[in-house]
């Protein structure tokens, strides 16, 4: 299946710029806690030290960057050691352990998709550490065609990608080894699933475009010398792999020119074969546009967008016309159409126009459908490829929806819906009829029935209106008791919609509150509401997220010692502020994977493509000035009482690598009073989350909601 490549960079991590002094000084801390009988283990200080603008920076763990080194392996290896103590004598660990798992193990079903003779779908038993992908033929049983879950011993290796040849008998997949970004790609005779030639690696950042049968495209950086974890090349190149060839004969179709670079190039082939288009960023926000006639032996690329003022991307084609859906001139989003011979934008001709809401678009059956984000809850609507309006769909509910895509033959589509009380369903549509029919409902133990979300709005400090939703049991009575986490994310453009997750479901089944604000930052009003929340304005997310939790505590939800926050990548960014902002209005802090050090993240890996969202310590004074305010790392305070803190990294993790996990543990165990644990969870060949099989994510799961009620104060489970 051929559709538009997106490329992903979401949140990532640190190193820094300044001129550095790496002293061989150092002294050990040890700190001890009385109350919780804690004993962190010692952590060596250096005496390293950046310069910004005549303003030094010490940065005394920057030892700890070094994933390699024998040192900071013993560091990790004690630090679960005491970590994994502490949750040992935690009364209800294994009894919340045992509810997770019971509730996780229940069948769970994708939608399916027709490629060739065969329909495939995803399924997963119950307790899988991986989703199986099947296939059957004409109503036959059902065969395995690829089972990640014997790519590795322990489950680790997962399959992040696979796409087929436009007649379904060729298929590439990618797989992820440890949660690593880097990939390998593998091909197969889809009919017989035998392999076909020697595996393509150093695959980063990737889609895979097929073009008939004779190859496809991908598309990677130079791989960094030294450890994986080093700053990536900031020229990413699109490769073309001709079967039958070696990779190291692959040519660069994109991305050869030393005098233009771009961190993110990826592409995507029309349907029919006839053109290639191509991405091409510099950061994780905007994107140049380049077309390729492939039906033209020697055609030369040309340029429908020469700048990276818009999100811009391929719907479909109808012969030589391209449906593009941007932000160009309408920050909610439109889809225009444009000729392949004037593709540039003061030819474009408008289709379908942007409205208030944001729009999210896909295409099938031959037609296109305009997904609107209305207060975070989704509205579709169906067109024809002349603009005019089908219909609304009707949903099954308030929530999420996923899919209505498919090939232009198609004469069926399926989608998902869900919220954060109704588990996942696919539905079967009929485009013709607009019919909807339940495809697949999960049996799972869990009755929407005895559960409610309600969507409020508050007022952030500077009054502007956010929305939030929050879910819970019903009979819930607000008295400010209630176990609760606050979620939020609030960058790069993501829009936090309606899901439904099987651990935030035994939460809520525990009496807890589960809440999710839609902070700036993200993408659920389209570009201003992203940009409101990056670079200079990237406090008003801190902000936001710190209006939600005086809001439930105000309208008696729970209180300061019943509150947890979480957040992931840039959301676990966003809980560092506001722990080391407004340490007394959290009792429990759940930093996960987080881009926590500013003033470095832009030195690992892809985090340079974070600039857009972030700025750098580099960029001017101010801005450095601005970044050294918030970063968490850097404002850690001797003395002051932080939340009960589990931060979560992995030891793989090549987003956003572990080292800033490390370093603000380092501190927090260094400086925080002695009232409250500061513990960090690292898992061992995992990544940033992508893949991880089901025994490590519940595992994870009972870890961090047992550190929760247990630091709430609770000795046994709520009821």
């Amino acid at each position: 299946m051929k559709y538009a490549i997106t490329v992903l960079a979401a949140a990532i991590l640190s190193a820094c710029g300044g001129a550095k002094q790496d002293v061989t000084t150092s002294q050990d801390v040890t700190v001890s806690t009385t109350k919780q009988q804690l004993s962190y283990p010692a952590t060596r200080q250096g005496a390293v030290i950046d310069t910004y603008f005549g303003t030094s920076v010490a940065d005394p763990y920057r030892w700890l960057e070094d994933d390699r080194s024998s040192e900071t392996e013993a560091w990790v290896k004690a630090q679960n050691e005491v970590t994994f103590s502490y949750l040992d004598q935690i009364p209800f660990r294994d009894d919340v352990r045992a509810k997770l798992e019971k509730s996780w193990n229940f069948e769970r079903i994708g939608a399916p998709f027709t490629e060739g003779d065969y329909q495939y779908f995803y399924k997963n038993d119950g307790l899988q550490n991986q989703f199986v992908l099947y296939r059957q033929k004409d109503g036959a049983e059902a065969e395995v065609f690829l089972d990640p879950n014997t790519f590795s011993e322990d489950g680790t290796t997962s399959l992040a990608d696979i796409e087929f040849s436009g007649d379904g008998t060729l298929a590439a997949y990618a797989i992820s080894e440890g949660g690593s970004d880097w990939r390998k790609i593998i091909i197969i005779n889809a009919v017989t699933k035998e392999p076909l030639e020697p595996t393509l690696i150093d695959i980063k950042f990737s889609g895979i475009s097929w073009v008939g049968n004779e190859g496809f495209f991908y598309s990677s950086y130079d791989k960094p010398e030294g450890s994986e974890l080093s700053a990536m090349t900031d020229q990413h190149k699109l490769y073309y792999h001709k079967l039958g060839t070696a990779q190291s004969e692959d040519n660069v179709v994109f991305g050869a020119d030393e005098a233009e670079k771009h961190r993110y190039v990826g592409a995507s082939v029309t349907e029919d074969d006839r053109f290639l288009l191509v991405s091409a960023a510099v950061s994780t926000s905007g994107n140049k546009l380049f077309l390729k006639d492939l039906t033209k032996e020697n055609s030369q690329f040309v340029t429908i967008l020469d700048h990276t003022n818009s999100d811009t991307d391929l719907i479909d084609n109808e012969g030589d016309k391209l449906f593009l859906v941007t932000n160009l001139n309408a920050p909610n989003r439109r889809v225009v159409v444009a000729s392949a011979a004037k593709p540039t934008p003061e030819n474009w001709q408008e289709l379908i126009p942007e409205t208030e809401h944001v729009l999210r678009m896909s295409k099938g059956a031959g037609y296109l459908f305009a997904n609107y984000i209305v207060d975070a809850i989704a509205k579709v609507k169906q067109y024809d490829y002349s603009g005019k309006l089908v219909r609304d769909i009707a949903l099954p509910g308030v929530g999420s929806v996923g899919g209505f895509s498919g090939k232009k033959a198609d004469q069926q589509l399926y989608y998902s819906f869900a919220n954060y009380t109704t588990p996942s369903s696919i539905y079967a549509f009929a485009p013709a009829s607009g019919a909807s029919d339940l495809y697949n409902s999960p049996k799972i133990e869990f009755n929407p029935e005895n559960f409610t979300s309600e969507q409020v709005f508050y007022t952030s400090k500077d009054g502007t209106k956010v929305p939030m939703i929050i879910s819970y049991k019903k009979g819930m009575v607000k008295d400010g008791a209630n176990p609760t986490i606050l979620y939020g994310y609030g960058g790069f453009n993501i829009s936090l919609t309606p899901s439904f997750s099987v651990a935030n479901a035994v939460w809520m089944e525990m009496g807890g509150i589960y809440a999710v604000a839609n902070l700036r930052g993200g993408g659920e009003y389209g570009k201003a509401w992203h940009t409101g929340g990056v670079q200079l304005q990237k406090q008003n997310v801190f902000d936001d997220f710190i209006a939600a939790a005086e809001y439930l505590q105000q309208q008696k939800y729970t209180a300061a010692d019943k509150l947890a926050i979480r957040g992931g990548s840039n959301g676990g960014l966003l809980v560092g502020a506001a722990m080391t902002q407004r340490p007394e209005l959290f009792k429990v802090a759940l930093p996960a994977v987080g881009v926590l050090d500013m003033l470095r993240y832009h030195t690992f890996t892809a985090g340079a493509g974070w600039a857009y969202d972030y700025g750098t310590a580099e960029q001017s004074a101010e801005m450095f000035q601005y970044l050294k305010e918030y970063s968490p790392l850097h404002n850690v305070t001797s003395g002051i009482t932080y939340p009960a803190t589990m931060i979560t990294t992995a030891d793989h993790d090549d987003r956003v690598v572990p080292a800033h996990s490390f370093k603000f543990a380092a501190e927090l165990q260094a400086k925080a009073t002695t009232v409250n644990p500061q513990l960090i969870r690292i898992d061992v060949n995992a990544g940033h989350g992508a893949g991880m099989p089901v025994s490590m994510v519940i595992d994870q799961a009972a870890d961090i909601f047992s550190f929760t009620l247990y630091n709430m104060g609770y000795q046994q489970l709520p009821e």
